[in-house]
């Protein structure tokens, strides 16, 4: 199923804001849009790192190949007077607008027309499967045609409960099970390598905390990892508010947490804490550690607090919602929670890399394939769904995090941008990343209800 390109007259109006795009290099065929034989981003992009106040940014600010580097020192005091709800005012994506990607790759449009792309996983045969979160399905896309649209699609499950997380198990060519996380358990279907729809119902193994509204806390997303050894299972779960205190608010009560359990869905405990909303999850293939992408909280400010991409220790903790990184003592308190649990304050951990506030950083993953440059093997990606909490529009991107023996540099660099319009509407929001078996990269966008297709040309 597609959308039909929506048809435009050039009213005066309309030739403004596509000036305004052609300037931006949103425009399919502008000269800021071509790199080798399809849309992507001008060959003379810097890699320039911004740091300090340079690193905050706003999405019309955001070019592939500029690299960020925002640090714990970088962030300004609380003034919840800055905060806004500045949600994204959607739109259909206008004719001949386009991702734009660093020089040398092609941007391709994959799939569109869907219901709520979510999340991505790859399987072992190379199959993507793909999360309808709203829809309450799991679909799988095989192959690339010569159209560059899917060769085949499946509905591989349906009835399930706001899923997101995917994966297999046990690792390796041949999983038995595919494992998907509910907003209220996981369950596991039986799965041989190349099925296009369930072979069998669903199992529920976990419950879990469910639920949640889309604003203002309530994450509903549940992702679900294996250790590189395969015998724990890590279930991330999103807090039930912003701000709430755990200690009087019976609603938090393992959330804002990693949980562990075994692969047969007995609880272990609480594997890290303090984590607001830990949406994607991974195993960096180096070091074996979990990282998870994560929401921070609102209502403090512009740029204050970042959201983060990190490894997450065993037994460590975060902050949320006490205390955020930063600070001589380990963390700086939220001024919401004054005077609070002070023997936590020296325990907060620092994330591995900080992104801009409110960008609302989704699934991630680290990056094997061999289609990329050589540079890029081992560093990681995550997408990037975009602010509301902020005046500066912000996000709607896909991230490319820099790394050197599986341990990132702290930096972070625009990677696929473009979905925001110069008027500062939004018509693409990127959720999901996922490599495919010639190491391309897929990323699915709940805003245009599509899933783009990221190759090297070299071109």
């Amino acid at each position: 199923m597609t959308v039909p390109s929506l048809k435009f007259s050039l009213t005066p109006a309309r030739s403004v804001m596509m000036a305004g795009l052609a300037a931006a290099g949103l425009l399919a065929g502008t000269p800021a849009a071509l790199a080798g034989s399809g849309p992507a981003a001008d060959s003379a992009q810097a890699k320039s790192t911004l740091t300090g106040k340079a690193a905050f940014t706003d999405a019309l600010h955001e070019s592939p190949g500029t690299r960020r580097h925002v640090t714990a020192a970088d962030l300004p005091a609380p003034d919840p007077a800055e905060s806004v709800d500045n949600g994204a005012n959607l739109v259909a994506r206008p004719e001949g607008v386009w991702p734009k990607a660093p020089a040398g790759f092609k941007v391709e449009l994959y799939a569109t027309g869907l219901d709520n792309p979510r999340l991505l996983r790859t399987a072992p045969n190379g199959d993507i499967f793909l999360a309808n979160s709203q829809g309450n399905s799991i679909s799988v896309f095989r192959g690339v045609g010569a159209d560059g649209k899917a060769k085949e699609v499946s509905e591989y499950a349906t009835g399930l409960n706001l899923p997101f997380g995917i994966n297999f198990y046990p690792a390796g060519p041949n999983p038995k099970w595919l494992y998907v996380g509910n907003t209220d358990g996981v369950v596991r279907f039986p799965y041989q390598v190349g099925d296009l729809k369930a072979r069998g119902p669903a199992q529920q193994l976990a419950e879990l905390p469910g639920g949640g509204r889309l604003r203002g806390g309530g994450h509903w997303t549940r992702d679900v990892v294996f250790s590189k050894d395969g015998t724990k299972m890590f279930v991330s779960v999103g807090s039930h508010s912003n701000i709430d205190d755990p200690d009087t608010t019976p609603e938090e009560f393992h959330r804002a947490d990693v949980l562990e359990f075994t692969p047969e869905g007995k609880f272990i405990k609480v594997y890290a804490s303090g984590i607001r909303n830990c949406v994607g999850e991974t195993i960096n293939p180096i070091t074996g550690e979990l990282w998870c992408s994560t929401n921070e909280r609102d209502g403090l400010g512009n740029n204050l607090v970042p959201d983060y991409v990190t490894h997450v220790q065993e037994g460590g903790f975060y902050g949320w919602p006490w205390y955020y990184m930063g600070g001589a003592a380990g963390g700086k308190q939220d001024p919401r929670h004054k005077g609070k649990h002070p023997e936590l304050q020296a325990k907060v951990i620092t994330p591995d890399v900080l992104v801009n506030p409110h960008f609302a950083s989704l699934e991630m993953l680290f990056y094997e394939g061999k289609q990329f440059p050589a540079e890029f093997h081992g560093d990681g990606f995550a997408a990037e769904h975009g602010s509301w909490n902020r005046a500066q529009r912000s996000g709607y991107e896909v991230i490319r995090l820099p790394m050197k023996g599986g341990h990132a540099t702290g930096e972070y660099e625009d990677f696929l941008t473009g979905f925001v319009l110069p008027n500062g509407d939004v018509w693409g929001r990127p959720v999901g990343v996922a490599v495919g078996p010639d190491g391309s990269l897929f990323v699915s966008d709940d805003g245009s209800k599509s899933i783009w297709h990221v190759t090297y040309t070299g071109k």
